[in-house]
């Protein structure tokens, strides 16, 4: 289960607008790197397959490739406006380090592979 704040919903529903290809969906992932071992993938797609978990979150149609789901399974995804500047956050009920910049994580049994560039 995956859940989107109110606020990160309206946020991602605008950006979703605002794309010139049709049929858009947020699509949720994992791969290997980042400084603490996986970084977070979150962007919008039109391509689905037949490895994709496909839920409604929020009203959006949120997609996750099944390898990624043991590592986003509770996420939560919030957006904080801060000042000028706001972003998306994320909370991984799975990740036991995560690095400063809150965009690489690794889980109790899994290292990843950590890259040597920092965040």
């Amino acid at each position: 289960m995956i859940t989107i704040s109110d606020t990160a919903a309206e946020r991602l529903k605008e950006m979703l607008a605002e794309q010139e290809t049709p049929n858009m969906f947020l699509r949720l992932g994992v791969t290997a790197g980042g400084c603490s071992g996986f970084s977070y993938a979150m962007g919008f797609d039109d391509q689905e397959t037949e490895d994709d978990v496909y839920m409604n979150v929020q009203d959006m149609k949120v997609v996750v490739e099944k390898d990624s789901m043991k590592y986003l399974n509770g996420l939560e995804i919030d957006f904080e406006e801060s000042g000028m500047t706001g972003g998306f956050t994320i909370h991984n009920p799975n990740a036991t380090v995560t690095c400063g910049c809150g965009s690489s994580f690794r889980t109790r049994e899994d290292a990843g592979k950590p890259s040597a560039e920092p965040c």
